[in-house]
């Protein structure tokens, strides 16, 4: 019995320990070949100024094995038990916009945006085009007659209270045309 209960004590030690550490090295994140500051912003639920403003980053780029500092003490599951969902996210902030829309699918488009998002690979992603000194880049938004969406790209025609609306083909795109709506920011 007492062989038992040390064996169990030594297991827990041990488990107590590794837990602690996997807590501390989520507050770091080493960055891997295909990794965007967005994708790490959606990894850990934290938004991509957050995580320029904790680095000290002055543009979205980022190499291989650059670590990154997330906000301290934040962990995947806590992130999210805090974060509040789409539908009940706070309004900060709203007002009109003019809008367009647009598709990966052009001749000479990449297909990735300002922040990282392969929108050729992921279709139906709902990422909008805006003015970063208007709307910052890893904003949660929500547009109404498109939805809840993401700032996650920028655009030489996107000024002041303009966005275009990623959309997955040029039928939807033309479908849309052009349109004044409402925006919400969320926290």
């Amino acid at each position: 019995m007492k062989k038992f209960s040390f064996v169990l004590s030594f297991v827990l030690m041990f488990l107590v320990a590794f837990a602690n550490d996997s807590e501390a090295a989520a507050s770091v994140h080493t960055v891997k070949k295909g990794d965007t500051l967005y994708k790490i912003s959606r990894q850990y639920n934290i938004t991509v100024s957050s995580l320029k403003s904790i680095n000290n980053l002055k543009s979205d780029l980022i190499k291989p094995n650059q670590k990154i500092k997330l906000k301290k003490g934040t962990t995947t599951a806590a992130a999210k038990k805090k974060t509040p969902s789409r539908s009940n996210g706070t309004v900060v902030k709203e007002f009109m916009v003019s809008t367009t829309a647009y598709t990966a699918n052009c001749r000479g488009c990449s297909g990735i945006t300002a922040t990282g998002i392969n929108l050729k690979k992921n279709p139906h992603l709902k990422v909008i085009s805006v003015d970063p000194r208007v709307i910052k880049l890893g904003t949660k938004v929500y547009v109404e007659g498109y939805g809840y969406a993401i700032a996650g790209d920028t655009g030489s025609a996107i000024k002041g209270n303009k966005i275009d609306l990623f959309m997955p083909n040029q039928t939807s795109a033309l479908k849309w045309g052009r349109k004044t709506v409402k925006i919400k920011i969320l926290k």
